[in-house]
C-alpha cells in the first residue's frame, strides 16, 4: 500500500464521516445503505442436491459499496459469510465483477457495486442432511461509500429457509429472476 494513495483517502473519509465538519444533518446510518433478501433456488432442496442461495441486495442511491475483489488493496470487500449447518457444505460464492467508477476522493478507479447486486452460494445437501425446515443465518459485510464519504464498515444478518426432503424428491426451480445469468452482474 503506497502512503501516498491512502493518506488523502483517510483524511477524506474522516473529514466527511463527521456530519459536523461540513456542516451536514446526520445522514443514513451504515446499517441502513444496504437492504438484502435471501432466496433459495429449488423447494424442498433434496439430500444430494446442489442449490443457492441468492442473496439480493438493494444500494440506496446515492451510495456504492466496494466489490467483493476492490481494486486497492485497502478497501474493505463485500462478503457474504454463511454459518452453516449440519449436512449442508459450500462449495463456491459466485460475485459479480462490480463496476469501475471514478470518484472526487479517488485518482484512481474503484471496483464497486451500486444499485441491485446478487451474490449467490453454491450449497451442497449431504446425505446426512436433517430433513425438515432448516434456516443458514448468514452475514453481509460491506462499506458503504457516497461521492465525498466513506461510513463505517458494517455486518448486517440474513437468514435464509429451506425445507430438506429425502434423497430423490421431486423439487421445484424458484426464483429464476435472481438465479438466471443476468442475476450474476450488479446493476
Amino acid at each position: 500500500m503506497r502512503p501516498s494513495i491512502f493518506l488523502p483517502f483517510l483524511v477524506a473519509c474522516i473529514a466527511y464521516s463527521t456530519p459536523h465538519a461540513t456542516g451536514q444533518t446526520e445522514g443514513p446510518r451504515p446499517n441502513e445503505i444496504v437492504q438484502s433478501s435471501a432466496y433459495i433456488s429449488m423447494e424442498p432442496v433434496p439430500r444430494g442436491r446442489t442449490f443457492e442461495i441468492g442473496v439480493v441486495a438493494h444500494i440506496r442511491d446515492g451510495y456504492h459499496v466496494n466489490a467483493h475483489k476492490p481494486s486497492l488493496d485497502y478497501l474493505i470487500p463485500t462478503e457474504v459469510r454463511p454459518s452453516l449447518p449440519q449436512g449442508i457444505t459450500l462449495s463456491s460464492a459466485i460475485y459479480p465483477e462490480g463496476q469501475m467508477l471514478r470518484f472526487p476522493f479517488s485518482a484512481t478507479l474503484l471496483r464497486v457495486y451500486e444499485g441491485n447486486v446478487v451474490f449467490r452460494l453454491r450449497l451442497v445437501a449431504e446425505e446426512n442432511a436433517p430433513l425438515g425446515s432448516q434456516e443458514i443465518p448468514m452475514q453481509l459485510e460491506y462499506q458503504a461509500c457516497n461521492d465525498h464519504a466513506c461510513l463505517p464498515p458494517v455486518k448486517i444478518r440474513i437468514t435464509a429457509h429451506l425445507e430438506i426432503a429425502p434423497a430423490g424428491a421431486a423439487s421445484t426451480p424458484m426464483h429464476p429472476e435472481v438465479f438466471s445469468p443476468s442475476g450474476d452482474r450488479s446493476h
